[in-house]
């Protein structure tokens, strides 16, 4: 995995991201609250400022008698604004002019008989309102209207100030978010940092971040802790690892001395055969027992930041592996690559594999490559394969196909592991891929 891709999965980002999305939808829901008050203020300032219109012009407006006529309104021509017409009972305009993109609200509402409020839609979107009156016993409406244009003006301002205001404040709030989990995270990547060195290099350093007066030193004391118990758990495996191996390995030296005076004489060919396979198998023990050995001094201190080269522990690998035709094994290792890690245990995590290739297969291909800190040893045969289902099960100790004790893959795993490396199986262009992972120095 990158580095990008790890810091785009990490917990600052995903807390940042949090943060920034529980902002912007406050953000949004404030602004939407914002245009609901501020159209609803909108509409009460224009039924205001109408009121305000109608009341001044019916304030204004007086009863004028001619003889032989009917009393008739008048206003005087300074109320009579834009927009604003005077209607007697009947519906006849008797002062102001009502607008020509208008005239059919006008018309409709030239007889109103209570206060009626109506908005027009369009290219010139308005208000108008219509409000009935007595003067001296003589009836009128008077209409007035207002442009909402300007209002329209002030809302959408109004909404790009939020707008712009909300952007501001997801950007500050990323800021913060980012800044504050970085301080507060920064322990917690120390301690990340602290145990990748320490797998590599001590397993005996500790935290120790004193008594748990907040949530990180409380991580690192429950940390120390196991720290503890899997270094025990790993002393205890190894050294029952070389008790085993030490009382095994004078057994079988016996078995392998005395196979090999035997077979000095002149024995008949069944029991020369016999003991060649019982010699085989003995020194293949041997082998295994050798490797238990150095893994179980592998955490002594005395191999830590040993490093050998890898072309050297891969010849030394197939010098030790039993074939009848070396020629069918290609090496292509570049002798720059060197491994963090003794040849020995280079070599035992090594020759299982190169043992197993050699007597299945026909052809073997061994390379290499460096990537991210690491060297990936390629060994590929054209053998009979590993089923995908099985490509796990055969690391397991005692899977076997043929001969041998079923123990070399396990092996070669355990040491690969054992050095903060791997061994697994991969397609490749042979029918059998084993990739061996070993850090680089």
């Amino acid at each position: 995995m990158s580095r990008r891709s790890r810091e785009a999965g990490s917990f600052r980002t995903q807390l940042v991201g949090l943060v920034c999305a529980v902002t912007l939808l406050g953000v949004i829901a404030l602004t939407i609250v914002v245009q609901v008050v501020l159209d609803r203020s909108t509409n009460q300032s224009v039924d205001a400022v109408l009121d305000e219109r109608a009341t001044s012009v019916i304030g204004s407006a007086t009863v004028v008698e001619e003889d032989g006529a009917p009393p008739t309104l008048q206003v005087p021509e300074s109320r009579l604004e834009a927009g604003v017409a005077v209607y007697d009972e009947a519906g006849r305009l008797v002062a102001g002019f009502p607008p020509s993109s208008q005239s059919d609200i006008y018309t409709e509402l030239a007889t109103a008989t209570t206060t009626t409020t109506r908005t027009q839609n369009g290219d010139d979107e308005s208000r108008v309102l219509a409000r009935p009156f007595t003067v001296d016993g003589v009836a009128g409406v008077v209409v007035v209207t207002e442009r909402l244009a300007p209002y329209e003006r002030a809302e959408a301002q109004a909404l790009w100030v939020s707008i712009g205001a909300g952007i501001l404040m997801v950007i500050l709030a990323a800021v913060l978010a980012l800044w504050v989990s970085r301080r507060t995270l920064a322990p917690v990547a120390e301690m990340t940092r602290a145990a990748d060195d320490w797998s590599e290099h001590d397993l005996a350093h500790r935290f120790d971040l004193g008594d748990a007066h907040n949530e990180i030193a409380a991580l690192g004391r429950t940390l120390d802790r196991l720290l503890d118990r899997v270094a025990t758990a790993i002393r205890a495996e190894q050294r029952l690892t070389s008790e085993l191996a030490h009382e095994l390995r004078t057994p079988l030296t016996a078995i392998q001395a005395n196979t090999d005076l035997m077979l000095m004489r002149d024995l008949p060919a069944d029991v020369r055969e016999s003991l060649d396979d019982v010699a085989v198998a003995a020194r293949r023990m041997g082998a295994t027992i050798e490797s238990l050995l150095e893994l179980a001094r592998s955490a002594s201190s005395q191999i830590l930041g040993r490093s050998c080269v890898l072309a050297d522990a891969v010849a030394e690998a197939l010098a030790i592996t039993v074939a009848d035709d070396e020629r069918r094994v290609e090496v292509d290792v570049d002798r720059d690559l060197r491994v963090l890690l003794p040849g020995s245990l280079a070599v035992r995590a090594i020759s299982p594999i190169l043992e197993n290739g050699r007597r299945l297969a026909a052809r073997v291909t061994v390379s290499a490559a460096p990537t991210d800190g690491y060297v990936r040893l390629l060994i590929d045969d054209d053998g009979p394969g590993i089923p995908v289902e099985d490509r796990e099960l055969v690391f397991e100790p005692g899977r076997t196909g043929g001969a041998g004790s079923g123990l070399g893959l396990s092996l070669s795993r355990r040491v690969a592991r054992s050095m903060g490396g791997d061994v697994t199986i991969e397609d490749g262009p042979l029918t059998t891929r084993l990739v061996v992972t070993l850090p680089r120095a």
